[in-house]
Protein backbone atom coordinates (compact mmCIF):
# COMPACT_ATOMS: atom_id res chain seq x y z
CA UNK A 1 0.00 0.00 0.00
CA UNK A 2 1.30 3.47 -0.74
CA UNK A 3 0.64 5.10 2.20
CA UNK A 4 0.85 8.62 1.51
CA UNK A 5 -1.31 7.96 -1.00
CA UNK A 6 -3.89 6.53 0.84
CA UNK A 7 -3.60 9.18 3.64
CA UNK A 8 -4.16 11.87 0.54
CA UNK A 9 -7.06 9.91 -0.74
CA UNK A 10 -8.47 9.90 2.80
CA UNK A 11 -8.21 13.83 3.17
CA UNK A 12 -9.52 14.34 0.28
CA UNK A 13 -12.53 11.85 -0.44
CA UNK A 14 -13.61 11.34 3.30
CA UNK A 15 -12.34 14.81 5.49
CA UNK A 16 -12.92 17.35 2.65
CA UNK A 17 -16.43 15.84 1.82
CA UNK A 18 -17.32 16.79 5.51
CA UNK A 19 -16.79 20.51 4.75
CA UNK A 20 -13.55 20.16 6.81
CA UNK A 21 -11.76 23.32 4.61
CA UNK A 22 -9.45 24.50 7.13
CA UNK A 23 -5.69 24.32 5.80
CA UNK A 24 -4.08 24.21 8.78
CA UNK A 25 -6.67 20.92 10.06
CA UNK A 26 -6.09 19.47 6.63
CA UNK A 27 -2.21 20.01 6.86
CA UNK A 28 -2.54 18.40 10.10
CA UNK A 29 -4.09 15.40 9.14
CA UNK A 30 -1.55 15.16 6.63
CA UNK A 31 1.51 15.10 8.85
CA UNK A 32 0.24 12.99 11.78
CA UNK A 33 1.46 9.50 11.20
CA UNK A 34 -2.29 7.64 11.39
CA UNK A 35 -1.29 4.33 10.48
CA UNK A 36 0.73 4.91 14.03
CA UNK A 37 -1.87 5.07 16.31
CA UNK A 38 -4.26 1.46 14.91
CA UNK A 39 -2.93 -1.70 16.27
CA UNK A 40 -0.60 -3.27 14.09
CA UNK A 41 -2.77 -6.40 12.85
CA UNK A 42 -5.15 -3.42 11.40
CA UNK A 43 -2.65 -1.06 10.03
CA UNK A 44 -3.99 -1.39 6.61
CA UNK A 45 -7.71 -0.19 7.66
CA UNK A 46 -6.34 2.95 9.16
CA UNK A 47 -7.34 5.27 6.19
CA UNK A 48 -10.48 3.47 6.12
CA UNK A 49 -13.86 5.57 6.86
CA UNK A 50 -15.09 3.76 9.72
CA UNK A 51 -14.22 3.62 13.02
CA UNK A 52 -10.94 0.87 14.05
CA UNK A 53 -11.33 -1.07 17.10
CA UNK A 54 -8.40 -0.21 19.94
CA UNK A 55 -7.48 -2.26 22.87
CA UNK A 56 -9.90 -1.89 26.14
CA UNK A 57 -13.39 -1.94 24.09
CA UNK A 58 -12.08 1.73 22.81
CA UNK A 59 -12.56 2.58 19.21
CA UNK A 60 -10.43 5.47 16.99
CA UNK A 61 -12.83 7.69 15.45
CA UNK A 62 -13.03 7.60 11.24
CA UNK A 63 -10.85 10.78 10.27
CA UNK A 64 -13.28 13.31 8.71
CA UNK A 65 -14.58 13.28 12.40
CA UNK A 66 -11.04 14.35 13.83
CA UNK A 67 -11.31 17.30 11.06
CA UNK A 68 -14.36 18.17 11.81
CA UNK A 69 -13.48 18.40 15.76
CA UNK A 70 -10.27 20.10 14.54
CA UNK A 71 -11.61 22.70 12.63
CA UNK A 72 -14.91 23.67 15.39
CA UNK A 73 -12.37 24.34 18.06
CA UNK A 74 -10.24 26.48 15.82
CA UNK A 75 -6.72 25.85 17.54
CA UNK A 76 -4.36 28.79 18.67
CA UNK A 77 -0.73 27.99 18.40
CA UNK A 78 0.28 28.29 22.16
CA UNK A 79 -3.12 27.68 23.68
CA UNK A 80 -3.34 24.56 26.48
CA UNK A 81 -5.90 21.62 25.83
CA UNK A 82 -7.14 18.43 27.38
CA UNK A 83 -8.24 15.48 25.88
CA UNK A 84 -10.73 13.32 27.81
CA UNK A 85 -10.31 9.44 27.15
CA UNK A 86 -7.24 10.12 24.33
CA UNK A 87 -7.85 5.94 23.22
CA UNK A 88 -4.67 5.66 21.53
CA UNK A 89 -3.63 9.30 21.15
CA UNK A 90 -4.31 9.98 17.79
CA UNK A 91 -6.20 13.05 18.66
CA UNK A 92 -4.15 14.74 20.57
CA UNK A 93 -1.06 14.64 18.56
CA UNK A 94 -3.52 15.86 15.83
CA UNK A 95 -3.71 18.99 18.50
CA UNK A 96 -0.04 18.54 19.27
CA UNK A 97 0.93 19.24 15.14
CA UNK A 98 -1.71 22.89 15.36
CA UNK A 99 0.67 24.13 17.98
CA UNK A 100 -1.49 23.49 21.38
CA UNK A 101 0.11 22.47 24.41
CA UNK A 102 -1.50 19.26 25.32
CA UNK A 103 -2.56 16.89 28.25
CA UNK A 104 -4.53 13.85 27.67
CA UNK A 105 -6.57 11.72 30.22
CA UNK A 106 -6.72 8.10 29.35
CA UNK A 107 -8.36 5.94 32.67
CA UNK A 108 -6.91 2.62 31.13
CA UNK A 109 -3.33 2.12 31.72
CA UNK A 110 -2.76 -0.25 28.70
CA UNK A 111 -4.13 2.63 26.88
CA UNK A 112 -2.10 4.94 28.24
CA UNK A 113 1.02 3.63 27.86
CA UNK A 114 -0.11 3.15 24.40
CA UNK A 115 -0.84 6.48 23.73
CA UNK A 116 2.76 7.05 25.33
CA UNK A 117 4.33 4.96 22.70
CA UNK A 118 2.31 6.33 19.55
CA UNK A 119 3.10 9.93 20.69
CA UNK A 120 6.75 9.10 21.06
CA UNK A 121 6.98 7.30 17.57
CA UNK A 122 4.80 9.71 16.05
CA UNK A 123 7.24 12.57 17.01
CA UNK A 124 5.10 13.73 19.78
CA UNK A 125 6.92 13.19 22.98
CA UNK A 126 5.92 16.66 24.41
CA UNK A 127 1.97 15.34 24.83
CA UNK A 128 1.30 14.38 28.42
CA UNK A 129 -0.09 11.60 29.08
CA UNK A 130 -2.48 11.26 32.36
CA UNK A 131 -3.70 8.25 33.76
CA UNK A 132 -6.66 9.27 35.19
CA UNK A 133 -10.86 8.84 35.01
CA UNK A 134 -11.55 12.07 34.10
CA UNK A 135 -15.46 11.48 35.73
CA UNK A 136 -13.12 11.37 39.13
CA UNK A 137 -10.50 14.32 38.43
CA UNK A 138 -10.17 17.50 39.39
CA UNK A 139 -7.71 19.63 36.88
CA UNK A 140 -5.28 22.27 38.61
CA UNK A 141 -5.58 25.04 36.07
CA UNK A 142 -8.05 25.59 32.80
CA UNK A 143 -7.52 25.08 29.15
CA UNK A 144 -8.22 27.04 26.18
CA UNK A 145 -9.26 23.76 24.93
CA UNK A 146 -11.16 20.60 26.29
CA UNK A 147 -12.13 17.49 23.43
CA UNK A 148 -14.18 14.99 24.72
CA UNK A 149 -14.97 12.17 22.10
CA UNK A 150 -17.26 10.02 23.60
CA UNK A 151 -20.44 11.34 24.07
CA UNK A 152 -22.27 12.06 27.44
CA UNK A 153 -25.45 10.65 28.13
CA UNK A 154 -26.43 13.81 29.64
CA UNK A 155 -24.74 17.59 29.70
CA UNK A 156 -22.30 17.98 32.64
CA UNK A 157 -21.41 21.47 33.25
CA UNK A 158 -18.26 20.36 35.10
CA UNK A 159 -16.22 20.01 32.00
CA UNK A 160 -17.42 23.65 30.64
CA UNK A 161 -15.74 24.87 33.83
CA UNK A 162 -12.34 23.65 32.94
CA UNK A 163 -12.12 26.15 30.52
CA UNK A 164 -10.59 29.85 30.50
CA UNK A 165 -12.48 32.60 29.53
CA UNK A 166 -12.47 32.65 25.53
CA UNK A 167 -11.74 28.83 25.79
CA UNK A 168 -14.01 26.06 24.13
CA UNK A 169 -15.31 22.98 24.45
CA UNK A 170 -16.11 20.03 22.33
CA UNK A 171 -18.86 17.64 23.45
CA UNK A 172 -20.88 15.40 22.20
CA UNK A 173 -24.80 14.89 24.27
CA UNK A 174 -27.44 12.12 23.72
CA UNK A 175 -28.17 8.49 24.81
CA UNK A 176 -29.30 7.30 21.41
CA UNK A 177 -28.80 8.25 17.63
CA UNK A 178 -28.94 11.02 17.02
CA UNK A 179 -26.50 12.89 19.23
CA UNK A 180 -25.35 16.27 19.04
CA UNK A 181 -22.16 17.68 18.96
CA UNK A 182 -21.64 21.00 20.14
CA UNK A 183 -19.09 23.55 20.94
CA UNK A 184 -19.50 25.30 24.30
CA UNK A 185 -17.50 28.79 24.57
CA UNK A 186 -16.55 30.50 27.45
CA UNK A 187 -17.86 33.96 26.78
CA UNK A 188 -16.82 35.31 30.50
CA UNK A 189 -16.38 33.69 34.09
CA UNK A 190 -20.17 32.86 34.45
CA UNK A 191 -21.23 32.83 31.02
CA UNK A 192 -21.21 30.85 28.35
CA UNK A 193 -22.72 30.40 24.53
CA UNK A 194 -23.46 26.53 22.57
CA UNK A 195 -23.39 25.97 18.93
CA UNK A 196 -24.76 22.84 17.91
CA UNK A 197 -22.50 21.39 14.63
CA UNK A 198 -23.46 18.00 13.64
CA UNK A 199 -25.47 14.92 14.04
CA UNK A 200 -23.77 11.74 14.80
CA UNK A 201 -23.52 8.83 17.80
CA UNK A 202 -20.95 7.60 19.30
CA UNK A 203 -20.35 5.08 22.23
CA UNK A 204 -20.57 6.83 25.83
CA UNK A 205 -17.55 8.22 28.27
CA UNK A 206 -16.82 5.33 30.63
CA UNK A 207 -18.50 6.57 34.54
CA UNK A 208 -20.17 8.94 32.83
CA UNK A 209 -23.65 9.75 34.84
CA UNK A 210 -26.84 8.73 33.00
CA UNK A 211 -29.92 10.94 32.84
CA UNK A 212 -32.20 9.62 35.44
CA UNK A 213 -35.34 7.93 34.55
CA UNK A 214 -38.74 9.21 35.42
CA UNK A 215 -40.64 7.27 37.59
CA UNK A 216 -44.01 7.17 38.46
Amino acid sequence: MDIEAARQQMIDQQVRSWDVLDARVLDALRRVQRELFVPEALRGAAFADAPIPLPCGQTLLAAKFHGKILQALAVEPGETALEVGTGSGYIAACLAALGAHTTALEMHPELAALARANLRAAGFPGVQVVEQDATRWQPTERYDLVVITASLPRYDARYQQWLKVGGRLFVIVGQREPMMALLVTRAADDQYTRTELFETAVAPLENAPHASKFVF
